[in-house]
């Protein structure tokens, strides 16, 4: 009898349990049952395997039930939240060392799938000869050359080639985030390889190959755990990619005056419910900075103090993105799923998700596959839908508030709630005002 590939036996796996998967997070789960082994359920109240490789979890767990969880699995063991778009297993997420996200694909994958472990990602990285070896890129302010000769010397004595040009900023002292995401598009465009952007003025000190190795479409550091930074970034060779870099530049140019950090987290928020992105989120050792006791051991090293906080300098856009960040998600003031019709006609519309953090994961998930499912079979001649899920009442009035600003028309809807195929049809039919709530008992 022939033995049963890692594919196969995750496709029979699946096939228990209706989950719902994009091409892009069908190929990452293959991808990590081949680097780390046989899928299992993790069923609820029981103790992992202790031979566990790759462990799904489809239940949010208590806090001290995601201790003993974490607790028990090995080493080397990968986790998978399907639902990682659900606040309810944000717990069990800090418990981890998140890896990556994988973004929803319309009605075919509505989900955020989340990955880590209680390791590190390099245990899951491919043979350094196999892979394609990333192409550094990096710009500064014309006449500070001195600032680039490390990075140059240092990409040379790896094998690496390398892009690094000055730029003439509009600015004296900086460079905008526009000329920034500009140089990597066009390098982007330009080169065929994978690229890897490092800030002027960094150091390298060892092969950055572990993005390429575990074959994203982008890998990002959070500063924190929740601060994206744009001091290292992958982008590898794929549309999704593109399309991350093309959102950056749009907005970085329509908001010259916002930090880059910032504008990047948008477009990577806006990029995740478009585009399936399939996101590494790379260690500490990628974004190391001076002084840190990690320093000698680490990859990269950026010249900012050792007792930097927030990179960025606005602590309100801090306290709107935070915790959603840290568990590696969009938020309540995000779109979980932005879909089109086709072909496109008409306005948008924006479906709330409410009181998500009163209802079971499941029948939250549920919800979303049924709206996004009528939406594919009948848009009801909406253009564009964009699904939010929104635990808090503040969340919704943000929601609410910024779809009508974009001109969308707005409708709430509860967990569990029968969503019909016409469903949008109907909602066309209705006179557009007020936030439409088409909600059960509440």
């Amino acid at each position: 009898m022939m033995p049963t590939s890692p594919s196969a036996e995750l496709t029979e796996l699946l096939q228990t349990t209706g989950l719902r998967l994009g091409t892009s997070q069908r190929r990452r789960l293959d991808w990590l049952a081949n680097r780390a082994g046989p899928a299992q359920l993790q069923r609820p109240g029981e103790t992992p395997d202790p031979d566990a490789a790759l462990v799904i979890v489809f239940e949010p767990m208590s806090g001290a039930g995601a201790e003993l969880f974490c607790s028990a699995l090995p080493r080397d063991c990968v986790v998978v939240l399907p639902f990682g778009e659900n606040p309810d297993f944000d717990f069990l997420k800090s418990k981890l060392t998140e890896f990556g996200t994988v973004g929803p694909c319309g009605a075919e994958g509505p989900h955020e799938m989340w990955w880590g472990g209680v390791g590190d990602a390099e245990t899951l990285a491919a043979d350094a000869s196999e892979t394609a070896r990333p192409r550094i890129v990096s710009c500064y302010q014309h006449g500070c050359d001195d600032l680039i000769w490390p990075l140059q010397h240092a990409a040379e004595s790896f094998g690496l080639a390398a892009h690094i040009s000055p730029l003439m900023s509009e600015c004296d002292d900086r460079l905008l985030a526009y000329e920034k995401a500009e140089f990597i598009l066009q390098a982007w465009e330009q080169f065929p390889e994978p690229l890897l952007y490092i800030e002027a003025g960094a150091l390298l000190q060892a092969p950055p190959l572990l993005p390429a190795q575990l074959e994203c479409d982008v890998a990002l550091h959070r500063w924190n755990r929740w601060e994206l930074s744009a001091r290292t970034l992958y982008f590898g060779r794929s549309e999704a990619a593109k399309a991350l870099l093309l959102g950056w530049r749009r907005l970085a140019k329509a908001h010259p005056a916002v930090w880059d950090g910032y504008l990047l987290d948008q477009a990577w928020s806006l990029a995740l419910s478009r585009s399936a992105l399939d996101t590494v989120w790379l260690p500490r050792s990628y974004h190391t900075l001076h002084g840190d006791p990690a320093q000698p051991s680490a990859t990269i090293v950026h010249d900012l103090p050792g007792t930097s906080a927030d990179l960025g300098p606005d602590p309100g856009f801090a306290s709107l993105v935070r915790t959603a960040r840290r568990a590696g998600r969009t938020g309540g003031r995000d779109a979980l799923v932005v879909m089109t019709s086709h072909p496109a006609s008409g306005a948008g519309i924006a479906v709330i998700l409410r009181d998500i953090a009163a209802a079971d994961s499941r029948v939250v998930a549920t919800t979303v596959e049924t709206t996004t499912s009528a939406f594919a079979a009948d848009s009801g001649g909406f253009g564009r839908l964009e699904l939010m899920l929104c635990a808090w009442r503040d969340e919704v009035d943000f929601a609410r508030e910024a779809a009508t600003s974009a001109r969308l028309r707005v409708a709430e809807i509860v967990p569990g709630q029968p969503i019909p195929h016409d469903f949008f049809a109907k909602l066309d039919r209705q006179d557009a005002g007020p936030a439409s709530l088409i909600a059960r008992g509440r």
